[in-house]
């Protein structure tokens, strides 16, 4: 399922403070937020890196991670005090990578009593802005939620991920432009301080007006600007008709091979996984579309080894960019998943080999399903 709450983030509007008009009182919806919202790639922000800290990693030796390249963090300087628990660290991932990526359009209906947000693959999520914790489950967790309606008219929802993390996104409409814009502001709020990342919403149409009164030239001005392009919709539709895989490993460093992890092996497992699901695999090929795979490694001084490892589906494809005229060739990344395992060295390679595993084979469940 592709992130859903993408859609968070926030604007800086020519650099200048925005000032919603006409706001509502606390406590009462801000329609003003209703709408069809396509994403603003020139205003919004895109950080290279946005999401909690590595708070896994906090006290003890120095260790070793990957040695570099694609989606490599490089070395880490400490390890853990406090194991997450498996929800914890699926909550870490899924929310971090909504922010990463951010759904193109988004819908958002309000009543008075509720608000439902529906992204561009028809994801669908409704909050109850009441102030009150409410538990939504997303994919396969529960999340702790309090929405409430502020006194500038705007919607602060907060989700609590973990011990000591939270995540806060602030929907408000952005009323002395023309035409008016969605801003949301997203905050990951942690023990030492907050990181924020800002992106804007232009409008796309009113909440009910038809799909075909967008789309009609004739239903739009004389001078509007021509509706966008139609595109693929529903789940994984970007998966279907993939057949072939690349398979890349990144190298290991010392510390995961002094924990008995072998790159040879963990590229079998992975051919295997995608081979079996009857996909063609090229090993070692990144020239198109491949499974990336990137450990980090350290052990404590007890000498229990820990690992984070991620698996990626990336992809390269042609693209317009918003601050460009030309097509420029850009890497997409399809999918993403990842873990972190531990143990003793004699069992260590085992445990992320299954984590490794269970995430490709997930991989090419989505891929076989989707060109069904």
């Amino acid at each position: 399922m592709r992130a859903f709450f993408s859609c968070i983030a926030a604007v800086l509007v020519s650099g200048s403070t925005v000032v919603p008009t006409a706001a509502p009182q606390a406590g009462q919806p801000a329609t003003g937020i209703a709408g069809r919202w396509a994403l603003d790639f020139q205003t919004s922000q895109f950080p290279r890196e946005i999401g909690f800290s590595a708070g896994w990693m906090s006290g003890g030796p120095t260790g070793e991670g990957s040695t570099g390249g694609r989606g490599s963090a490089g070395g880490v300087n400490s390890w853990m005090a406090r194991p997450e628990s498996a929800d914890d660290a699926k909550r870490l991932e899924m929310l971090a990578g909504d922010v990463r990526s951010p759904a193109v359009r988004l819908t958002i209906a309000v009543t008075p009593s509720a608000v439902t947000i529906t992204d561009d693959q028809d994801h669908a999520r409704t909050i109850h802005p009441d102030g009150k914790e409410e538990v939504l489950h997303l994919g396969g967790v529960s999340v702790g939620t309090i929405a409430k309606w502020d006194g500038g008219g705007r919607l602060a929802v907060l989700y609590h991920v973990a011990e000591g993390r939270d995540l806060r996104i602030t929907y408000s409409n952005v009323q002395n432009v023309n035409p008016p814009q969605l801003q949301v502001d997203t905050e990951f709020v942690e023990r030492g301080g907050q990181k924020k990342v800002a992106r804007v919403y232009n409008r796309a149409g009113a909440i009910d007006a038809p799909s075909d009164a967008i789309a009609s030239p004739a239903a739009q001005p004389a001078n509007a600007p021509p509706p966008p392009p139609a595109v693929a919709q529903g789940a994984d539709v970007e998966l279907k008709g993939l057949v072939n895989l690349g398979v890349v490993v990144e190298d290991l460093g010392r510390q995961a091979i002094s924990c008995g992890l072998k790159q040879d092996a963990i590229e079998a497992a992975v051919t295997k996984s995608l081979t079996d699901a009857g996909l063609k695999v090229r090993r070692n090929s990144d020239e198109d579309t491949y499974i990336y795979v990137d450990i980090l490694t350290s052990s404590v001084s007890t000498g229990v080894c820990v690992s984070r490892y991620d698996v990626f589906l990336y992809s390269h494809t042609t693209a317009t960019l918003s601050y460009q005229r030309t097509p420029a060739l850009v890497q997409v990344s399809l999918l993403h998943k990842g873990g972190i395992a531990g143990g003793a060295p004699a069992a260590h390679a085992d445990g992320v080999m299954r984590g490794i595993k269970e995430n490709v084979d997930q991989f090419a469940a989505r891929v076989r399903d989707a060109s069904k």
